[in-house]
């Protein structure tokens, strides 16, 4: 099992700065040529030698999983920073579609470190918790609006988010079926006698 990469002792500033830089550049390294990329890479992209992402980052695995940590923080951001908009369902809707938006590459992190034997739900489980957290907030607003179904719960809506994830990765080559894939889940989502479901869904 390996920790969250959040844990641990506060770090001085100039370390925290280092740590930002090094999982910035993996992100954009791992996106750019996949995950198969090098540690030497991410150093050489974020112009810290190679001894400063060990420093952090004691094993790929390690920085793989800080970055998976770092994608779900940034969708938990979004979340919570949507807990007041003015629309509730839209704010729902596009959280729902952003998240599937980004599966992919979560996705490509969270397969690659089970098939090293990472246990990615405790490595995400602190952040996990955030997002779980702020996705609660979102669809209890959408509810009380009367734009969600009130039968759903976040278990049912995770694992919607889940298979709806994986039917994005199927259908990468053709962005088309995604978008209606997508329709066709809100469609089932939206609250009987909604008005203009269907427009909304598109």
């Amino acid at each position: 099992m390996m920790p969250e990469p959040e844990a641990g002792k506060p770090l001085r500033a100039d370390a925290r700065r280092n740590r930002a830089r090094v999982l910035e550049a993996a992100g954009a390294v791992f996106a750019a040529r996949g995950v198969a990329a090098s540690t030497e890479e991410v150093a050489r992209e974020a112009g810290v030698g190679i001894g400063t992402v060990f420093r952090h980052f004691p094993t790929k695995e390690a920085l793989l999983a800080a970055v998976l940590v770092d994608v779900l923080r940034a969708l938990a951001d979004q979340a919570e920073a949507l807990a007041t908009a003015p629309d509730a369902g839209g704010a729902f809707f596009g959280f729902f579609t952003r998240v599937v938006e980004r599966s992919n590459t979560k996705n490509l992190y969270a397969d690659v470190l089970a098939e090293a034997g990472v246990d990615v739900t405790a490595a995400t489980a602190v952040i996990a918790r955030r997002l779980r957290a702020a996705l609660a907030v979102l669809l209890d607003r959408a509810q009380r609006a009367g734009e969600v179904r009130g039968d759903v719960r976040v278990p049912e809506l995770l694992a919607l988010m889940v298979g709806a994830s994986r039917t994005a990765g199927y259908a990468a080559n053709d962005p088309d079926v995604r978008v209606r894939a997508l329709a066709i889940l809100f469609d089932g989502l939206r609250a009987p006698g909604y008005p203009g479901a269907e427009g909304r869904s598109q």
